[in-house]
């Protein structure tokens, strides 16, 4: 008879004796872990390892709270690298230590969700330090649980950033020494020592008393993330028999009689029912932040409504470091978000700081950005040659390319897109600064594909720039590159100059 026959004999046998049924695999976890061929009743996790556990008590609370099916599970590198094998909700992998920076983007894109940071002491205190302690110190509102078993458990049992002082490794064989490696980090104290983190716990997971403490712990911190109030931090203590070379019973029992003194377990942080501290602020808009902003600075001016004739509208920016390539972008995605859209700006550079190569990605959209990677522009403005040769074929077929010149050169072949040649820097140079080549486009590009309003640069111009005299060459730049598509573009090749193509 099968192990599977046998259990579902048991069951039934146990059933119609008349006891009732208080622990079984929650109805979050797949019927069958299909990362094995066979023995898909089993998880890859060890006899005894705090992994089950800790992903049963995740399970129980999703269940109890009713939010299966709006959880999203992310994990990265580590023992529960297949943890999207069991658990029947939205996962997502990320690389090591990169949950918590992953996981505030899902919840940034879908504040609706329950997204849950699932890392261990490897990669959430090591190379994951950075974007834990920003997450937290943000108040990202994500829940992070995070396993801790003082050691390196899925690639050899190195020393972690946990492992204890005197805890042996196969990298400290002689023992973990303050002098040479330094001591534990207390990862739930540094966290609770930040400003936005609403709630901060440590539980072990080392006899029945202390797991059902964890549950509770659990449970509470989804309830955080539930109802909206902030970041949610669980510590919890755990065993790893295989890499401590314990069996299951001694490993619970190193937890309680090792890991515990030197990680006292403690709430260390609880802002759900305080009243003062954790006052509920209004979520603001770009739009709100921004009046705020213009109110601040003295002006009364209300936002410019613009009936924008897009859904997604794409712009490339492309040319050397020094030509205010990547400003230009800057400024295009703070005109967007004064008109009220979602806007990304994605920088590419190399070490230079003037003359190699630079570029931008702009999206503008009425919707959602799926990704600030801009493959296909609508528009690309390509302030020298190199620029333009490389990245033309990219245009969208119908598009539009800006080009910082009299003409094109002799042996381009024009892509399927309409090309305006405008000598920018010739005509930023005659207005008293090369530097505002960028603006002469930026006038050109708003009056040409009316994305944009000319009072919302003028605006934010005013704001970026500090110097009177430039601000005064910006705002002629910006009418001269208007102009220009005015004059020499709109009335016909007749009145352009020599040289000029559209």
């Amino acid at each position: 008879m099968s192990t599977d026959i046998k259990t579902e004999v048991q069951a039934s046998e146990i059933l119609a004796a008349g006891y009732e049924v208080t622990h079984s695999k929650s109805p979050l976890f797949y019927g069958n872990y299909e990362r094995k061929g066979d023995l898909q009743q089993q998880t890859h996790y060890c006899p005894g390892c705090g992994h089950g556990v800790a992903h049963k008590l995740i399970a129980e609370a999703l269940e109890d709270l009713g939010l299966q099916d709006k959880a999203i599970f992310v994990s990265p590198v580590g023992c529960s690298v297949f943890a999207y094998y069991y658990f029947d909700v939205g996962n997502v992998q990320l690389a090591h230590g990169r949950a918590p920076a992953g996981a505030t983007g899902i919840k940034r894109t879908c504040p609706d969700k329950i997204v849950i940071s699932y890392q261990g002491d490897g990669d959430l205190a090591a190379i994951g330090t950075a974007e834990i302690i920003h997450a937290a110190n943000r108040g990202e509102k994500i829940t992070v649980f995070f396993v801790n078993n003082a050691i390196y458990g899925m690639t050899g049992g190195q020393m972690a950033p946990t492992t204890l002082v005197g805890q042996k490794s196969s990298t400290s064989p002689w023992g973990r020494r303050p002098s040479n490696e330094g001591f534990p980090l207390h990862m739930a104290e540094l966290i609770a020592g930040l400003e936005a983190p609403v709630y901060v716990e440590r539980v072990a997971l080392s006899d029945n008393k202390n797991v059902m403490k964890a549950r509770k712990a659990v449970r509470r911190a989804l309830e955080i993330q539930r109802d909206g109030i902030g970041f949610s931090f669980v510590e919890i203590l755990s065993p790893c028999p295989t890499i401590w070379a314990k069996d299951p019973v001694a490993a619970r029992k190193w937890v309680a009689e090792s890991m515990i003194p030197n990680f006292p377990l403690n709430v260390f942080k609880d802002k759900k029912h305080d009243p003062v501290e954790n006052a509920v602020v209004p979520q603001r808009s770009v739009t709100d932040v921004l009046e705020i902003t213009s109110k601040d600075a003295g002006s009364e001016v209300e936002l410019p409504k613009h009936q924008h004739h897009f859904k997604e509208f794409e712009i490339k920016i492309a040319g050397f470091g020094g030509q205010g390539v990547l400003l230009l972008g800057q400024l295009l995605t703070e005109m967007g978000m004064r008109e009220g859209l979602d806007v990304s700006w994605l920088p590419s550079y190399g070490p230079e700081m003037r003359s190699g190569s630079a570029h931008c990605h702009v999206c503008l959209s009425k919707q959602r950005i799926g990704s600030p990677l801009v493959a296909h522009p609508d528009v690309l403005v390509a302030m020298n040659e190199l620029s333009l040769r490389k990245f033309a074929p990219q245009v969208a077929p119908g598009g539009l390319i800006l080009y910082n010149q009299e003409r094109l050169p002799q042996d381009f072949q024009l892509p399927q897109a309409r090309v305006i040649c405008i000598p920018a820097s010739a005509m930023a140079d005659k207005l008293g600064s090369t530097k505002a080549t960028n603006i002469v486009l930026l006038g050109a590009l708003l009056e040409e594909t009316e994305c944009l309003l000319s009072t919302t640069a003028e605006g934010v111009l005013e704001t970026k720039v500090k110097k009177q005299e430039l601000k005064e060459i910006n705002r002629k730049a910006l009418a001269a590159g208007r102009e220009f598509i005015d004059h020499y573009v709109r009335v016909g090749a007749v009145s352009q100059p020599d040289g000029f193509a559209y």
